[in-house]
């Protein structure tokens, strides 16, 4: 989950989450390329040194080349490295699986990008008849960020931690609330919108939207390490732990009902999974050409912001496209130049007390720039 849809403000915030680690660099397989190794290391070290990262893991493609990198610990007060294998959750990445899936609904004629959402879901929405598919997932409905009234700070958050959340539970909360703005006129980052995309999956197709995410999109790529967990507390298979402090305490927060994000940002995935994935998107693998184009565009007040993808202009002047994520514990990137020439997918757990260096910014800069 994220309040804001800028890839990079994802991860940036964790500057203020936590400590560092010890490094363990992970070894280079072959010499050579455009991008500096060393250069990037140095910057997750950084990162876990005192930028209020526990453990980092990142996945770079650099032309023909692929290689990982990690830092930090798997599990504060202890020395396990990070996996460079390790799933982790992925937060706002979940809603590019979903925006996917509504997109080839629309390519098979099943569903409209200005179907008002009254037409598949009547009931659900106040307004339902001014907002359409294509505002929610552009985040131009207006809808009230329904996170926005959790208590989602750390001393909060141990309070509904496990709790199970219906979807249709979440609408309520943002609908209890007046629109930002009148749908279509302006642009806001709500994961409200993205919990009743996945309302909308299930209403088309018959079947949760998880089921209609692995038959579309996970079974074809054969991202066998990306589940949607739904209430299942635990990450499966080898991972980093995420921490917050609360009142002095370290709590480890890596178990959690992740029903509190659903369709907005509950899945969990490997940094390989995420690259085969970003991959296969933006070289027109998983769209029709006419959904493809939609994919992409913008209009001049949303940020760069697509359909549940992102455009996102560099310092140095590079565009790089995809999504970032957020949820208690997890912050994660998944980013990539208009080729797929240059790759960058990662997890940065959150350590238990604040860092003070430089945030990921330096990262994307080492990676693209």
């Amino acid at each position: 989950m994220r309040k804001r849809g800028i890839a990079l403000a994802a991860v940036v915030g964790l500057a203020a989450l936590g400590l560092g680690g010890t490094a363990v660099a992970e070894p280079a397989e072959a010499a050579g390329g455009r991008i500096d190794r060393e250069a990037v290391q140095r910057v997750l070290d950084t990162m876990t040194g005192r930028g209020g990262v526990a453990g980092a893991q990142v996945r770079i493609t650099d032309g023909r080349r692929q290689f990982t990198m990690r830092s930090g610990v798997a599990e504060v007060g202890t020395t396990k490295p990070v996996p460079t294998d390790g799933r982790f959750r992925v937060g706002s990445i979940t809603k590019t699986f979903v925006s996917t899936v509504v997109l080839q609904l629309v390519g098979e004629g099943k569903v409209g990008l200005d179907d008002p959402v009254s037409r598949h879901l009547p009931g659900l929405l106040p307004r339902g008849g001014e907002i359409t598919v294509r505002m929610l997932l552009q985040h131009t409905s207006g809808l009230y960020n329904y996170t926005s009234d959790l208590p989602l700070d750390p001393a909060g958050f141990e309070r509904i931690r496990f709790k199970h959340w219906e979807p249709e539970e979440l609408v309520a909360i943002a609908t209890a609330k007046p629109l930002d703005f009148t749908p279509g006129t302006d642009w806001n980052y709500s994961n409200t919108n993205y919990i009743v995309a996945g309302l909308l999956v299930e209403k088309v197709t018959g079947k949760p939207y998880d089921e209609a995410v692995e038959q579309r999109v996970l079974r074809p790529l054969g991202l066998r390490s990306t589940v949607v967990p739904g209430d299942r507390v635990d990450i499966p298979g080898p991972h980093a732990h995420g921490y917050y402090s609360v009142d002095g305490r370290t709590v480890d927060v890596t178990r959690l009902n992740p029903s509190v994000a659903g369709a907005a940002g509950e899945m969990i995935s490997t940094t390989a999974d995420l690259d085969r994935f970003v991959d296969a998107l933006l070289d027109g693998r998983l769209l029709a050409p006419a959904q493809q184009a939609e994919l992409t565009k913008t209009l001049p007040f949303t940020g760069g912001y697509g359909l549940g993808f992102e455009a996102l202009e560099l310092p140095c002047g590079v565009t790089v496209h995809g999504h970032g994520g957020g949820i208690p514990g997890y912050s994660s990137i998944m980013l990539s130049t208009k080729d797929t020439g240059v790759r960058l997918e990662g997890s940065f757990t959150s350590a238990p007390t604040p860092g003070g260096g430089p945030g990921p910014e330096q990262l994307l800069t080492e990676v693209f720039c």
